[in-house]
């Protein structure tokens, strides 16, 4: 089973991990029912944990489900782990660890209990002027780390801390330093689109090479010459297998499915989410302003009437394009509108926009955090990309191609 197969069938998630006062080590703790409310997907299974595995030494071979595995610490038994077909284990990267910033432990949690591991332990705190402390709590010398933190609000101290740890981890002679960013704050700024404008994106990519990082994961980038503007590895994937499996399995013909672009920018993202989804019709909103402080004009290219209209977006930031477009299509004739994005940013009034009614559905990922509160916002349906990461991470670990994760 696809790792994006197991995160649209499962049915629990995790409800976050315990952090002491003071500041004091975080350890994976068990996993708990998510708050009733909001609909969430998740990779973990309350019945069923992945076995503990060791990253150091693999010996022996054997065959799970077909898939070929070369690696067992205690030459007595075999471990199972993360499907990968054909692996071939290198002792050159090092025994694999993970450690989470404070962003989003919850995702940290499901990667970690995917792999069959427990997060590294990891001293996170804030001194009274809003300095970031980082400390390690185990030795990492000669390791191959994995940071798990996402750049989303505030992306600034998210940031920050991230490159502390970065540092950290540098300074403990980690052998490898991989920083996995499911969502990368600052990448709308990557050009100038006038002038004495910063390329923040640009910024971001130097901060983490410098601050030391070996490789960078990410997941579904807002545009991808930001993978460019690195000096390191990065290791791309994107999130659309998730929403492709969850949407596959609510049944929708065919003929009454149609993909929308909420603006001519997304065509292409649009264009390959349409081809995946069993190479559905595509329709584009076209925005025009006839002049200054004059209102937008919105066109539909395509045909919606009578059709479920699958608005596609990388984000949700104030979700007031997406909304504008959403009663455009219904006006206009579509039977419904879901929409379908990887990260929900969700800022200021976008959770009121959208449980206004335009929406049947939104669906989104748990690359971010959610910010509504449980039974807030009915609509919202949260799948977990847990899988995708702990497969990638996995891949990347034992030097094997991501290349055909998120395709």
């Amino acid at each position: 089973m696809s790792a994006a197969g197991t995160a649209a069938r499962a049915t629990s998630v995790v409800g976050g991990a315990k952090r002491w006062s003071g500041g004091a080590r975080r350890r994976a703790t068990t996993c708990s029912a998510h708050p009733s409310g909001n609909k969430s997907v998740s990779s973990l299974s309350g019945s069923r944990a992945r076995p503990t595995i060791n990253a150091v030494s693999f010996l022996g071979s054997s065959s799970v489900n077909g898939v070929n595995r070369n690696y067992d610490p205690n030459p007595t038994h075999n471990i199972e782990g993360p499907a990968i077909q054909y692996l071939q284990q290198s002792n050159v990267s090092g025994p694999l660890k993970i450690f989470s910033g404070s962003c989003n432990e919850p995702l940290a949690l499901e990667v970690a209990n995917y792999l069959g591991m427990e997060l590294g332990e990891i001293d996170i705190k804030k001194f009274a002027d809003g300095e970031t402390y980082v400390q390690l709590q185990e030795s990492i010398r000669g390791c191959d780390v994995f940071l798990i933190q996402s750049t989303s609000p505030p992306c600034n101290d998210n940031l920050m801390e991230l490159l502390i740890m970065i540092d950290a981890c540098k300074r403990a002679s980690a052998r490898n330093i991989t920083a996995v960013i499911p969502y990368f704050g600052y990448a709308r700024a990557d050009r100038k689109a006038s002038g004495r404008e910063a390329i923040t994106a640009k910024l971001v990519a130097n901060l983490l090479t410098e601050a030391g990082a070996d490789r960078v994961l990410s997941l579904d980038l807002h545009s991808l010459q930001c993978v460019g503007y690195f000096d390191i590895p990065v290791d791309h994937v994107f999130g659309q297998p998730v929403l492709l499996e969850y949407l596959l399995s609510k049944g929708f013909n065919d003929e009454e499915l149609v993909v929308v672009s909420p603006d001519v920018g997304g065509v292409a993202r649009a264009r390959a989410f349409a081809k995946l989804l069993n190479d559905a019709p595509l329709a584009i909103i076209d925005k025009r302003r006839t002049g200054h402080n004059v209102a937008e004009v919105m066109n539909v290219i395509g045909d919606i009437e009578g059709k479920v209209a699958i608005m596609v977006d990388d984000m949700i930031d104030t979700a007031g394009t997406i909304t504008k477009g959403a009663e455009v299509l219904v006006n206009e004739g579509a039977k419904g509108v879901i929409a379908c994005a990887t990260h929900p940013v969700f800022s200021g009034p976008a959770v009121e926009r959208l449980s206004s009614g335009c929406f049947q559905e939104v669906i989104v990922t748990n690359s971010i955090p959610p910010v509504s509160k449980p039974g807030e916002f009915p609509q919202l349906t949260v799948l977990s990309v847990a899988n995708l990461l702990g497969e990638s991470i996995w891949r990347v670990h034992n030097s094997s191609s991501v290349h055909a994760l998120g395709l």
